[in-house]
This record gives C-alpha cells, structure tokens and sequence, in this order.
C-alpha cells in the first residue's frame, strides 16, 4: 500500500494516545529508504508539536576490524555483523524512559560507527528506531519482539530497491565491479532475507508520497 507522510504521523499520535513514550519501528530491506523516512516522520511529528527524536540502527554496526577477524567483511550489513546486544541494550534503556540515553550513529561515507553521537533525552516522546533487522524473527533479533508500540515493514519492490541501491553505491563513488559485488553479492540477498523472514507490522508500505 502507499500512504502519505501525514497519514503515518497522525496513525503514530493516535496510537500514542496519553503515552509518554512511544517507540515506532521503521523496517526494511537496504535501500527501502528507512532513513529518510524516519528523518520524515519526526520532522513530521515535531510539526505537530511533539517532541521525537531517531534512533538508526546502523550505529550497531561491529568496526571493520572486527568484521576482518570474523571474515565478515564482504558480507558487512548481514545479521550477523551488528553488536545485537548492545543494541538490545541501547533499546530497552531507550524504552525505560527514564535517563538521557547516548546512541551511535554510522557514518556510510567513511564505514564506521561514532560512538555517543546522538542524545535521546528523556523529554523525547517518540522514538524513531529504523533499521533492517528490527521485525527479523532469527536468532538474537528475536528478542526485539514486543519492544516496540507501532511497527511499519518499507517494502518496496526489488526492481526499485535494485535502483535505489546501484545509486547510492555509484554515490560513493565505487567502479561498477565493486558497486555490483555490493548490490548482487550483498544488499539483495539481505533484502530477500528480511522480507522472508520478518514478523508482522503493523503496516507495509511500499511508497511513501509526500
């Protein structure tokens, strides 16, 4: 389904009714624009006079040096590459509500996760949490069932994601061969995973208009 961008924060302050925290889940496959519309949705919702903040899931990513040790390098952005605890973690202390919680941020154009980058105050109403793996039901995942209070699964279709991703990594700069290595050898098969393997959302969205 496609739905605006005002359908989806008045849903999320419906939903929210007298809560003073509330956590939305934005998930989806590599290039189904989870960032940009989580950035949206709280522009959206201060708009609306609420206070909400992001929480990108990307800062979980394990450093590069320890991708090597682990010979998970090439295969970077897989379930398996995210320090899952410390993000459960990162989630659950979020969810309290209770304390300023610092949160890392991933920097794509230099392939590296900085640390305590980003303040979620205890002030902030809504979290946006987006990320690729935040309805997978496998392994440690899992335990992030029940954490949140609305979820929405970013599902474009392939062809679009396949566009989607030979631009960003064209973006930076990478020769076809390492773009297409990034594309074909990575980014879509984690894309199929996620789709095959997820839980339910609240609701799928295919495009999301302005």
């Amino acid at each position: 389904m496609s739905v605006s961008l005002d359908d989806v924060a008045g849903e999320i302050i419906e939903r929210a009714g007298n809560a003073r925290r509330f956590l939305v889940a934005i998930a989806g496959p590599p290039g189904a624009g989870k960032s940009t519309l989580a950035d949206n949705v709280a522009k959206a919702l201060k708009a609306r006079g609420e206070s909400a903040e992001v929480l990108p899931m990307d800062g979980f990513h394990m450093d590069n040096a320890v991708l090597i040790e682990k010979g998970l390098l090439k295969r970077k952005g897989v379930p398996d590459s995210f320090d899952v605890r410390a993000f459960l973690d990162i989630v659950k202390a979020v969810r309290a509500a209770d304390q300023e919680v610092l949160v890392p941020v991933f920097d794509r154009s230099r392939e590296i996760a900085i640390a305590s980058a980003r303040i979620v105050s205890a002030d902030h109403r809504f979290i946006v949490i987006e990320g690729n793996y935040l309805l997978f039901n496998q392994g440690k995942w899992a335990e992030l069932e029940g954490m949140f209070d609305y979820s929405i699964m970013l599902a474009p279709p392939m062809e679009v994601l396949e566009e989607r991703l030979w631009a960003r990594w064209r973006g930076y700069d990478l020769d076809e061969e390492a773009a297409r290595a990034k594309v074909y050898g990575n980014d879509l098969p984690n894309g199929r995973l996620i789709l095959e393997s997820r839980r339910r959302a609240d609701v799928t969205i295919d495009i999301v208009q302005d």
